[in-house]
This record gives C-alpha cells, structure tokens and sequence, in this order.
C-alpha cells in the first residue's frame, strides 16, 4: 500500500502540477498578446486623431468615429477621448460625453506618461495614448483611454481548464492501472518470499528459493542460514538435556547398583562394605560436579555484567598459584609442569573466573598426558593483548573432533573421561569465560604427539556496552 501511495503521487502530482502550471502559463501569454494588440491599434489610432485635428475639428469626422466604434466592439471594451481640459468629446458607449474624466491615468498622459493596467480581479485592460496637436512638436491635446475586456480570455482558459482537466482524469485512470500492475509485478518475489516463510514456519520446507531480484535472493540466503542455525540451535539444546540427563543419571545408576548388591549380600565382610560405600561416595562427588558444571554454565549464559567481577589481576601470579595446585597431581604421573613467563601481565579480568578457565585447561592437560610427560605454559602479551598457550605432551585430540571438544557434554574419548572423572564440561566453561573477557581460543594438536591450547584476551576489559550491538 506504501509503494502503491508513493507510485502514485511521485506519477500524479508532477502531472496536476504542470496542468496547473501550463494554464496558467497560456492564461499570461494571452492577457500579454491582448495587451500588445491594444496598444498597436490604440497607437495607430491615436496617430491618425492626431494627423486629422480630431480634437481641433468643429467637425465630426464619422470615419474616425467608425473606426473607434468598430475597434471597441473588437476589443469587446469602451474608447474614451479626453481633451486638454479633460472633457469627454467621444465616448464609444455613448454615455459620457461632455463630462469630465479626471484620473490619475489621464493626468499622467497629459504629462507625456503613456500607462497600462490589467485588473484582474474584474478582468478587462486599461490603456492611454496621448493625442498631439496637429502640427507641434510634442504639445498633447488629449488622451485616448481604452478599455478592454478579457472574457474571451476566461472563456478561452475555461475551455482549455476542461480539456485539461479530462485529459488528467484519463491520464489518472492510465496511471493508477499501470502502477497497479507494476506493484504486483514487483511485489510478486515479495508474496512468494512470504509463502516460502510460511511454508518454513509450519515446516513443509528448510530453504528458501527466491531469486527474481538480488537482494531478495540475499534475504533468502540469509533467512535461510538464520533457519539452520536455529534448527542447529534447536538441535544443540535437545542433545543437551538428552546428555543432561544421561549424565546425570549414570551416577544414579550406579549408586543403585551398588547399593542393591550391597543389600542382597548376606554377611558380607566389613572390607567390602566399605569398598562398595567408597565407589557410591565417589559416584557421589561425580553427581555433584556435574550439577556444579552445570549451574556454572547456567550463571554465564546471563548477561555478562551482571556476573563478572573486574579487577587489575597479575596474571603471572595467577598461573604460578594455579600450577602450585596441581602440581600434586602432575607428580602423581610423573608429568613435568612448567611457566614461562616472557612479559610481565596486568590485565582488567575477572580474577576467580579466570582461574577456573586456565585450571581446566592446566588439567586437561595433566591428566591426558602419558607417563613421564611434560606440560608447558607460557605467558606472553603486546600493548593490546596478553596470550596464555598452555602445551602438553600428551595423546592429543584427532583432527575430527577438534571443532567439538568445546561443546557440552562432548568427550573425544568417553571411557578415559570417566577414568579421570571429567564431566564433558570444562572446555565449554573455558571458552564460555574466555568469551565473556572478549578473547579468544584456539586449538592445534596431533593425535598421539600433543595439544595447544592458545589464549588471547585483551588487556583492557571492553564492557558488553562497548560492543557493537550490545545492550
């Protein structure tokens, strides 16, 4: 309906405005063509009262007087002639004469000033011409006044008016059909745009095909990527309360069955008691680090300033402390664990989120490594950004499944997880805290060789506000 309205004045209005225009336009050139025609029949008419002594003549000169009434019926007006002592000697209508006509027009005449009016509101044309004497040299006996009427003209502009007026009534019916057709035209792709949305809302189909124009083919290809993220979203979150509950009941299950073997055993020995209660105890703490896992996702999936705690960390001192705590662990495996600290790091972070992060990562790496390994961490930064890579030695992640260690829940190998007593959710939290300090990570690895882990998180901490289109 916009683009119907918008068609039709940008067609309509130009069109009414140069009909308007082009009336108005005639109607000047006319009254400016009459006016050029009284004032040479006047001028001619003027010059042969002179030349005849019209003024000086006891005599009627009839021709003369023919002549004024002839052109006054021309003109459809009235011919004055005013002596010197402003007395009406000749008057077409028969009306005035021998009385005084005093004007300012007529004065001005006396004077040498020939004057041209047009009154427009009671439409006719005043004209004046001096009358010289006969024989002299520029001396003004009378004047000649002429009065025409310009009805002709407003019959003339109203006729034109009419013609005009049909010719855009027609021009408005053609205009309006055209625009009609060319909006459906053009909007054709539009309503099957929207049949193809409709089609994808009631899921009859996955993709949109529409490519009359370009930009609606864009659209398509955009709505449609907009689509499979969100089946891939949709798709995500079912796999994640199906791993959801999959995960938490695994614990469950086994406690049962602990549990029921425990009590369908008839005097069983105090040491089996006690190692069937230190499996359900561990199943236990399992259960419980899941749901930890899972409420530490929960609180980062809110927005990002309501849950983040800046400060200026030494991010140095941090990972000394963070590798002083696993260090037992490491010694456990025989794994060597190192820093390198290439440039000192104060940076804007949120200091226990961030310890989590580089804890899962120090880990990971620890308890997926081989005997006698080694993991290495180095620290380094520019004016920018500071840079964390933390590398190992261990068994490293095939090239497959290196775009889905960060999902949750997703395990390369699932029996040796177990073993360690990982809940699939520690690179998720990774990458969901590296996210929130706008940084990034990435990962390189060969399978049986190791695993690098590089992190890279600006110095300065840019709020949710600072970012283009956030809130």
């Amino acid at each position: 309906m916009v683009l119907f309205a918008m068609l039709f004045v940008m067609g309509v209005l130009p069109m009414l405005i140069q009909g308007r225009l082009l009336l108005t336009s005639l109607s000047k050139s006319q009254i400016e063509t009459r006016i050029l025609d009284i004032q040479n029949q006047a001028l001619i008419l003027s010059n042969r009262l002179t030349q005849s002594g019209y003024l000086g003549s006891e005599v009627t000169d009839t021709v003369l007087d023919s002549q004024m009434d002839v052109l006054a019926d021309v003109f459809n007006g009235r011919i004055v002639v005013v002596n010197e002592d402003y007395r009406i000697i000749r008057d077409t209508f028969r009306l005035a004469e021998g009385k005084y006509h005093v004007s300012e027009e007529v004065i001005r005449c006396f004077r040498g000033e020939t004057s041209s009016e047009y009154n427009s509101g009671k439409h006719y044309i005043i004209e004046t011409f001096p009358i010289y004497s006969q024989g002299s040299d520029g001396e003004i006996d009378g004047v000649l006044l002429v009065t025409a009427s310009t009805a002709s003209i407003l019959n003339l502009m109203d006729v034109v008016g009419e013609k005009i007026t049909m010719f855009e009534v027609m021009a408005l019916i053609v205009i309006i059909a055209a625009i009609f057709l060319a909006v459906r035209l053009y909007l054709q792709p539009v309503y099957a745009f929207r049949r193809w949305l409709g089609k994808i809302a009631q899921g009859d189909a996955e993709t949109i095909r529409v490519e009359d124009y370009r930009e609606l083919q864009e659209m398509s290809e955009s709505v449609s990527q907009s689509f499979a993220k969100l089946r891939e979203v949709d798709n995500s979150r079912q796999e994640f309360v199906s791993n959801v509950s999959h995960e938490l009941k695994t614990p469950i299950t086994s406690i049962r069955v602990l549990a029921d073997s425990l009590m369908s055993m008839e005097d069983a020995p105090v040491e089996l008691y006690r190692e069937f209660m230190n499996d359900i105890s561990d199943e236990i703490d399992r259960e419980s680090k899941i749901i930890d896992d899972l409420l530490t996702l929960v609180k980062m999936d809110k927005s990002a300033a309501q849950v983040m705690n800046i400060s200026q960390v030494n991010v140095g001192a941090l990972l000394e402390l963070i590798l002083k705590r696993i260090r037992p662990i490491a010694k456990k495996r025989n794994v060597e664990l190192t820093l390198e600290t290439i440039r000192e790091v104060t940076a804007e972070v949120d200091e226990v989120k961030m310890s989590q992060a580089f804890t899962n990562l120090v880990e990971n790496a620890v308890k997926y490594n081989r005997e006698d390994g080694w993991v290495r961490v180095v620290l380094d930064a520019d004016h920018k950004f500071f840079t964390v890579k933390v590398a190992d030695s261990g068994i490293g992640i095939p090239e497959e499944f290196q775009t889905r260690i960060f999902e949750r829940f997703y395990r390369v190998d699932k029996a040796r997880s177990r073993e360690t007593g990982g809940t699939g959710l520690g690179l998720a939290i990774t990458r969901n805290i590296i996210q929130m300090h706008r940084g990034t990570i990435q990962v390189q690895s060969t399978e049986g060789e190791g695993t690098v882990f590089t992190v890279r998180i600006p110095l300065t901490y840019i709020s949710q506000k600072e970012v283009p289109g956030g809130k």
